[in-house]
């Protein structure tokens, strides 16, 4: 009796060592999406800005695109912009913006600020679109391919080392599938 009831704890905490050991294995920044090679939901957005038309799924049919999660508040986003802005410099990839949890009016100021590197900007303010995604936080990249479906989601801002090992790979292949 009395070893076993030496014996169930050991076991209990080699079975947590084992786990966290699995653990430590994982890529923290590699977040597995269930939504990876489903339709992108659909949805509506207002525009950032005033007087510009919705920003709606059709927006991103027929073409491979990045659809990026940022907001004013964001600061890791203020790290990325410069990568966005050098990509839509560079025409490597359309790119759409859904400024999450923000004023309208704030994001298009952030926006005029900072610059602007996307094609269309929606807003998410009640996060009806960003829990539809999985959004765990800002900035958040999905890779859309042209017949509406995400392909890979990245967390966190987009590098120069997360765009040329991961990002401009997968989209040059989508397109190259698209042309073919």
């Amino acid at each position: 009796m009395k070893i076993t009831s030496a014996i169930i704890p050991l076991l209990v905490m080699a079975a947590i060592g084992v786990a966290f050991i699995i653990g430590l294995t994982n890529d923290p920044r590699e977040l597995p999406s269930t939504l990876i090679d489903k339709p992108l939901p659909e949805f509506n957005l207002p525009p950032v800005y005033e007087g510009e038309a919705e920003f709606t799924n059709d927006d991103l049919a027929g073409q491979v695109a990045l659809v990026n999660i940022f907001g004013s508040w964001c600061a890791a986003c203020r790290i990325e912009h410069p990568m966005l802005m050098r990509l839509t410099r560079q025409n490597a990839v359309p790119i759409y913006g859904i400024d999450w949890k923000d004023k309208p009016e704030d994001g298009a100021a952030w926006l005029r600020r900072h610059g602007d590197p996307y094609l269309r900007v929606g807003v998410d303010i009640d996060s009806k679109l960003a829990i539809d995604l999985g959004v765990t936080g800002a900035p958040e990249t999905f890779v859309i391919d042209r017949s509406g479906r995400i392909r890979y989601k990245h967390v966190g801002p987009i590098t120069d080392e997360v765009w040329r090992q991961t990002l401009q790979p997968l989209v040059r292949s989508l397109q190259a599938e698209a042309a073919s």
